[in-house]
């Protein structure tokens, strides 16, 4: 019986990299607690599976979008930005982190916060305006693509305590919140109007523009523990019943405040860093 034998550059590429070609696998280099690097296959299932769950929402916005079911749109975008939230601290919690985890988190992010809010826009105002309306939209998913891109590479760098520039989620919610208050009040947002079309146009490169920008942003990702005077808790209860008397306002200001916050929070950074 003749044994036949492959060629020893072909065996040699699959013992290097662990793959026949066939079936579909994922390897990592990951490094122990004493310090050594290893090689290991596979995802972590449970953040995977909730940032896949943020993308489809962001899919699903689209086709809503696409078919002027904007209120579905919107909704789905706010699931989106929920799962975004929580997929991250499943991770820590459970000791899931990965680099496959974080490079599909941002593209969920795009596609959710980049992506379909700006085709929610172009469809509920931006349409009429033609090229200009398209332009303005693909500017805001650049500025979106180019936030991501940059949040990437800065992992490690930057102070987790601030975000360099809006964080993708409050931008989308800046946008979608926008829409949602104008079709509220459809008699004060008459797309009708070119002024209106344009106002919408210049907001969401303005909120582009912000992704991009060096203004620092409290993250909250780390939290004082210090106590804080007793009257602080009546007064968020008063502005959540506020929030609660009309949602889509209540969170649109309060996104606006937050945006406009990051001037602040730059200014005393520069005011207090020595010459």
């Amino acid at each position: 019986m003749t044994s036949i034998n492959k060629p020893e550059s072909e065996s040699s590429t699959r013992d290097e990299h662990g793959f026949d070609g066939i079936t579909f696998e994922v390897e990592e280099e990951e490094q122990t607690h004493e310090g050594q690097k290893v090689k290991r296959r596979g995802i972590y299932l449970w953040p995977n599976l909730i940032t896949t769950a943020a993308l489809l929402s962001g899919f699903y916005s689209i086709i809503a979008s696409m078919n002027g079911d904007f209120t579905q749109a919107i909704y789905a975008i706010f699931l989106a930005a929920l799962l975004d939230g929580l997929d991250g601290r499943v991770a820590r919690a459970i000791g899931a982190q990965s680099a496959f985890g974080e490079q599909y988190d941002s593209l969920s992010d795009l596609l959710a916060f980049g992506v379909a809010p700006a085709i929610l826009m172009y469809s509920w105002s931006l349409h009429d305006l033609g090229r200009i309306g398209l332009a303005c939209c693909f500017v805001y998913t650049a500025c979106a693509a180019f936030r991501l891109a940059r949040f990437n590479v800065q992992i490690g760098v930057v102070d987790k305590r601030y975000f360099i520039g809006v964080a993708s989620p409050l931008a989308a919610i800046l946008i979608i919140t926008l829409v949602w208050v104008g079709r509220d009040f459809p008699t004060i947002f008459d797309l009708r109007e070119v002024g209106i079309q344009i106002i919408n146009a210049v907001l969401i490169v303005a909120v582009g523009l912000l992704m991009i920008s060096n203004i620092k942003y409290y993250s909250f990702k780390t939290f004082d523990r210090k106590r804080v005077p007793f009257a602080v808790l009546p007064i968020a209860v008063f502005i959540f019943a506020a929030i609660t008397y009309n949602i889509p306002v209540g969170i649109l200001v309060i996104s606006i405040i937050y945006a406009l916050s990051g001037f602040v929070t730059t200014f005393m950074a520069r005011k207090n860093t020595p010459i």
